[in-house]
């Protein structure tokens, strides 16, 4: 019984050390009450948790009394991230929506104006569709391209508008700056992309962002179908499957 007991108190001082340490990032310094209130902790426990922290070199407390973390977190951070494979991280969560949905992955990554595949999980099926790993795609008529496109800021979008021509692929491929737009807003509001027929005839893709702990849009990962095989009533659980593995893998790459 007291094995648990000591357990439980264990686990409440990592919820609360955490606790202390999210706050304390969202705030460039802050004073004893304010955390107090931030966090829901009593100023007694909350001055012994930060005394430690303190002690530790993960917390600074200046001469007025504020406290803010230090770059110890940082570091702590950045060695963490030397250690992260995207292609590795991003190779189950690959192989599993390849599983669930019976479909072609692929995940890609921003190079200059185009978007480059780095890794490919093959539909199980005889007809599938032609692509290799290294292959580039142009970005403003596939889902994984325009998924990299939504994330660029204003700036950035205009100058890759600047480089390149929308060169018409098939007859949906969009053809002006202004329907582009339009899309790309679409996509920041509702989180993912789509390809119908627009690279190729007889193909859709769905595709969705992996970000970073900055929050950015490294890759993008998208399912492939033969149109004949996709059923559009199933296309609300399929965009919510894909969207919820590329959560979770960004969430192990740090995003929150």
């Amino acid at each position: 019984m007291a094995k648990k007991e000591s357990e439980v108190l264990q686990t409440s001082g990592v919820v609360r050390t955490i606790s202390i340490l999210e706050t304390l990032s969202r705030n460039q310094n802050i004073n004893l009450e304010n955390l107090a209130k931030e966090t829901k902790l009593p100023k007694a426990t909350l001055l012994r948790f930060l005394s430690t922290l303190v002690g530790l070199g993960y917390v600074y407390r200046d001469p007025f009394d504020l406290y803010s973390l230090t770059l110890k977190m940082f570091s702590i951070g950045s060695h963490g991230l030397e250690h992260i494979d995207l292609i590795n991280v991003a190779h189950p969560v690959a192989q599993k929506l390849c599983t669930q949905l019976g479909e072609t992955v692929h995940m890609g990554v921003l190079e200059e104006t185009q978007a480059v595949y780095v890794l490919k999980k093959e539909s199980s099926f005889t007809i599938r569709m032609y692509s290799r790993v290294g292959k580039s795609i142009p970005l403003y008529c596939t889902a994984i391209g325009k998924v990299l496109l939504s994330d660029m800021s204003e700036s950035e979008l205009n100058e890759y508008l600047k480089k390149v021509h929308l060169k018409p692929f098939t007859p949906n491929t969009i053809r002006d700056e202004t329907t582009l737009r339009a899309e790309l807003e679409d996509i920041r509001n509702q989180g993912w992309a789509s390809d119908n027929e627009e690279h190729e005839m007889g193909t859709l893709c769905i595709g969705a962002p992996i970000r970073d702990y900055t929050g950015r849009a490294i890759a993008a990962m998208s399912v492939s179908w033969p149109l004949f095989r996709f059923n559009p009533e199933e296309k609300e659980l399929i965009t919510n499957a894909i969207l919820n593995e590329c959560n979770n893998l960004s969430l192990l790459l740090g995003w929150h």
